[in-house]
């Protein structure tokens, strides 16, 4: 177990780190005004984006672990055929489709990450979190990446770049989610001190803080690929047999690796695909290739929550 501990170590010290650096990084392009241009922005978000693709291309290995060639063939067709379609109702219905993504998003991220720290406890002996704290920490773990950056005033500017339609996504009910996310924030803070659990007290504020000053696209990017992503991928090492052999030899390095190979050739499916599509777009051929990025990852998200939430349960319970 100690090779699983040190994985878990690892990538939330990184995920911490990582999220702490575009915080910074944002801060001084503020400072020097380069905040509003949308060059730096789409550039580092496509990367984030990009790191973060392969951690769901593994599912088909977590839902059927060990099964016949055809169930596994029927369990991609169909996993490919829900994508696709989400794809299509994203690109005809732009607005309600980012809607429902968002909701879908949030609770999908906020329970991944509650189930990322129950698995670590597990694995270093300490006490899990009550219930009411958990699911008060997975509330606020998933509204606050997913909303905060999409809510704030400078949030148009971006959206009118990549696609103009989802300005106004939140219509008149705006004031009313950022009063909600921060109550869900603060009473959080508040069961999480109570019972002394500082390390998610600081994780909670890392991400409150890179959604409030990093601009929305790379808020959202860095959170997806150097946090989510890396933790779910922490995750596989304890299902997946060659990142599990590698642990149980003490080598976090190999186990992380193992787990991430595997999920490599979606990456380049995925970039491929968005940009076939962005080049069929008479647009902008950087802020239409984002957006089409955005609309996959997006697409994928779905089959891949249906599928991850097998192991959130387990994890949870």
């Amino acid at each position: 177990m100690n090779g699983a501990k040190r994985v878990f170590n690892s990538v939330r010290n990184f995920s911490t780190i990582a999220a702490i650096s575009a915080i910074v990084v944002s801060g001084l392009f503020t400072l020097f005004n380069f905040d509003e241009n949308l060059g730096w922005q789409v550039g580092l978000a496509v990367f984030a984006l990009a790191i973060g693709i392969p951690h769901g291309a593994v599912d088909h290995l977590v839902a059927l672990p060990a099964t016949s060639k055809p169930k596994l063939a029927i369990l991609i067709a169909g996993y490919v055929a829900i994508a696709i379609l989400a794809v299509l109702a994203i690109l005809h219905w732009n607005k309600l489709g980012f809607q429902l993504v968002l909701a879908m998003s949030a609770f999908h991220f906020g329970f991944g990450e509650a189930s990322f720290i129950a698995e670590q406890d597990r694995l270093t002996g300490r006490r899990r979190m009550k219930l009411k704290t958990q699911n008060m920490f997975a509330i606020s773990s998933g509204v606050i990446p997913v909303l905060i950056p999409l809510l704030k005033e400078s949030t148009a500017s971006a959206l009118r770049e990549i696609n103009p339609l989802l300005i106004d996504w939140a219509s008149d009910v705006a004031p009313q989610l950022k009063f909600l996310v921060a109550l869900f924030f603060a009473a959080t803070l508040v069961l999480l001190i109570t019972e002394k659990r500082l390390r998610e007290v600081l994780d909670l504020i890392v991400l409150a803080t890179l959604a409030l000053i990093a601009p929305p696209l790379v808020a959202f990017a860095v959170y997806f690929g150097c946090w989510h992503a890396m933790r779910h991928t922490a995750r596989l090492t304890l299902i997946l047999p060659k990142a599990k052999r590698a642990a149980a030899e003490d080598n976090p390095r190999r186990s992380f690796i193992a787990a991430v190979i595997p999920g490599l050739p979606a990456l380049f499916g995925t970039v491929v695909v968005a940009l076939v599509i962005a080049l069929l777009d008479s647009t902008n051929i950087d802020a239409s290739y984002l957006w089409y990025l955005l609309v996959v990852v997006w697409a994928l998200t779905v089959p891949h929550m249906l599928v991850t939430s097998k192991i959130d349960r387990k994890a949870l319970n």
